[in-house]
């Protein structure tokens, strides 16, 4: 028992040590490495690694002419600096650093954005347009401050002015409208224009105001349905353009003070045709407007419009949601509501207006107005005027878009 508690390697068989100064190699083992020969190892690693960079710098760097091998190094080099070479340009002769070219920047330059919006006000609104410029802002200023007046059917004269501005490049360069007979139409005096109707939206109505009014000098009073001063803003706009409800009362007021009123007699049943049935004209009603003329004395003025038939071709209608809605259709276009918003903007069709030589009606006395027979015949009259001058304002125009 004594002996199983001796240290190992003191006892036991005898291994490759002399077992007094050398321990065996289970005891080196044991022991764990050699501190003394790691720290050598350690030492002789990294002096290779000196000599071997050191090797490496000799290779890479030139050896100046007449320099010998392992010589001491320059002064110069020493401090840090190159050595200069035979050929080497002198320091004052040296061209002047390069600055690192800069970046471009993304600034926006006022100028341009000047420019830009001076350019498109010019397309917009034309040459002048510094001049209409100033009397829209001058416009808003005077509504701001309540200075303004409208007559006893509503017409704003400054809405119907700032309307004209914006209807005219739409007119002249979006729809390039021609303008034919402008002098049928007279300098005074009262007068009725006869329309056809058409466009999914009544955009000619708006066009056909522009026209007379840039060419003839003159405001016409559209009659518009009820359903349009009931909608919601339409109606206070159509007030202020001059419209009133197509009545005979309202009408002959209008045509016996001098007024050029306009009718569309077609009513929703044009507007809202297809697109299969296009310039084809749909009925004008009993004659009503005939009748309002007749006791006005005035003449009918029939007129022609062709163009409003491409600008949003109806291709269908959802008859549900328009009874939900009160409304006379819902259209449906090969782009809305397809493509929502940008379905709403209106194809660059090719416009031509024009206003026939007029049908009298003060070669009938005013209680001529009573007679059903007469008031058919002078309606189917108008009727039949306008459409023939549609086809041929159609053939003469050919591609829509061209």
């Amino acid at each position: 028992m004594k002996d199983d508690l001796k240290g190992i390697g003191t006892s036991g068989p005898a291994g490759r040590g002399n077992r007094s100064t050398s321990p065996s190699r289970a005891a080196r083992s044991l022991a764990g490495p050699n501190k003394q020969s790691t720290a050598k190892r350690k030492a002789d690693a990294k002096k290779a690694a000196v000599e071997a960079e050191e090797a490496t710098a000799t290779r890479t760097t030139p050896t100046p002419p007449g320099a010998k091998v392992g010589a001491a190094p320059r002064a110069d080099e020493a401090a840090g600096e190159r050595p200069r070479h035979l050929h080497a340009v002198p320091e004052d002769e040296q061209p002047p650093p390069q600055e690192p070219p800069e970046e471009a920047t993304a600034d926006i330059d006022p100028e341009d954005v000047a420019t830009a919006f001076a350019e498109g006000a010019r397309r917009l609104l034309g040459h002048d347009w510094q001049v209409k410029v100033v009397e829209i802002v001058s416009s808003l200023r005077r509504r701001l401050s309540g200075d303004y007046e409208v007559d006893e059917f509503g017409l704003d004269p400054e809405v119907l002015d700032l309307l004209s501005l914006l209807v005219e490049p739409l007119a002249e360069s979006w729809f390039r409208l021609q303008v034919r007979g402008i002098e049928n139409i007279p300098a005074d005096g009262g007068a009725l224009l006869v329309a056809n109707h058409s466009g999914t939206v009544p955009v000619d109505g708006l066009i056909t105001g522009y026209a007379v009014r840039k060419h003839a000098g003159r405001a016409i009073r559209p009659l518009g349905a009820d359903l349009v001063f009931r909608l919601p803003y339409v109606g206070q706009i159509a007030r202020k353009m001059g419209a009133t409800l197509a009545c005979a009362e309202d009408a002959e007021r209008l045509l016996t003070s001098g007024e050029l009123a306009a009718v569309w007699p077609e009513g929703f049943k044009g507007v809202g045709k297809p697109f299969s049935e296009r310039y084809k004209l749909q009925r004008f009603g009993r004659g009503g407007f005939v009748s309002s003329a007749m006791r006005a004395q005035v003449p009918i003025i029939p007129v022609s419009i062709v163009g409003a038939e491409e600008i949003y071709p109806l291709i269908g209608n959802i008859p549900s949601l328009a009874r939900l809605l009160g409304l006379p259709y819902i259209p449906i276009t090969p782009f809305f509501p397809l493509f929502g918003p940008l379905g709403l903007i209106p194809l660059p069709s090719k416009w031509i207006i024009e206003f026939g030589e007029p049908i009298r009606t003060d070669a009938y006395p005013p209680e001529a107005a009573d007679d059903p027979m007469l008031l058919f015949n002078v309606t189917d009259q108008v009727r039949e005027t306008i459409q023939q001058t549609l086809y041929n304002l159609l053939v003469e125009r050919g591609n829509p878009f061209l």
